[in-house]
């Protein structure tokens, strides 16, 4: 029975490898990169291979030594996202999976996304803004970069504070574009030594 199975999972790794394969080990490959399992050089570098991989097995051998768990996220991905709210906050953190798109409808409140853990699949986010008052606070970590060149704003301001680690990949480009009126829009690194608390007793 066990040579039938050892049998049977090497034939699998020798099956063909489509394009959604591909993209599942670079999804892996990033989210690594993401979390400082490799240099900007093995990214690259596995990146490459993945793509012109031509069997499982070629896939298979490039995450071979990164935590299977990542495997599983890319199932998880919104293509759009939506936060809808008024006078109130909306947060995204501890992890939180990020969207392809992620569109923002907001009067006289907060919203704040916070990569710093988050769970990083793809590339880029695309910001379709639409905010009146309050702010926009972004927190960023290394290998995480926005953009907001496409933003327009009215009586609203932008104050922005890249990460450190300028050698460390690009995993992930927030594009913010819409409209800003009144507030601002933060984007900033965590601050060190910053523990969030419980609101609870």
């Amino acid at each position: 029975m066990s040579g039938e199975l050892s049998r049977s999972g090497e034939a699998s790794l020798e099956l063909r490898a489509s394009h959604a394969d591909r993209d599942r080990v670079v999804d892996v490959l990033r989210i690594a990169a993401g979390d400082g399992r490799l240099t900007a050089e093995e990214l690259d570098e596995r990146v490459e291979a993945a793509l012109s991989a031509r069997t499982m097995g070629e896939l298979a051998v490039l995450t071979t030594d990164l935590p299977t768990v990542a495997a599983g996220v890319t199932a998880e991905v919104k293509d759009v996202d939506r936060i809808d709210q008024k006078g109130g906050s909306a947060r995204r953190g501890d992890r939180w999976v990020v969207p392809r798109r992620l569109e923002i409808a907001s009067e006289w409140g907060d919203v704040t996304l916070d990569f710093t853990h988050a769970v990083i699949t793809h590339d880029t986010l695309h910001i379709d803004l639409d905010m009146r008052g309050g702010a926009l606070r972004l927190v960023t970590r290394p290998g995480v970069v926005v953009d907001t060149d496409s933003l327009v704003t009215d009586y609203a301001r932008i104050k922005a504070r890249p990460a450190a680690g300028q050698d460390v990949p690009v995993v992930l480009r927030v594009v913010v574009g819409g409209r800003k009126s009144f507030g601002r829009v933060v984007v900033r690194p965590q601050r060190r030594g910053f523990v969030r608390r419980d609101p609870t007793p």
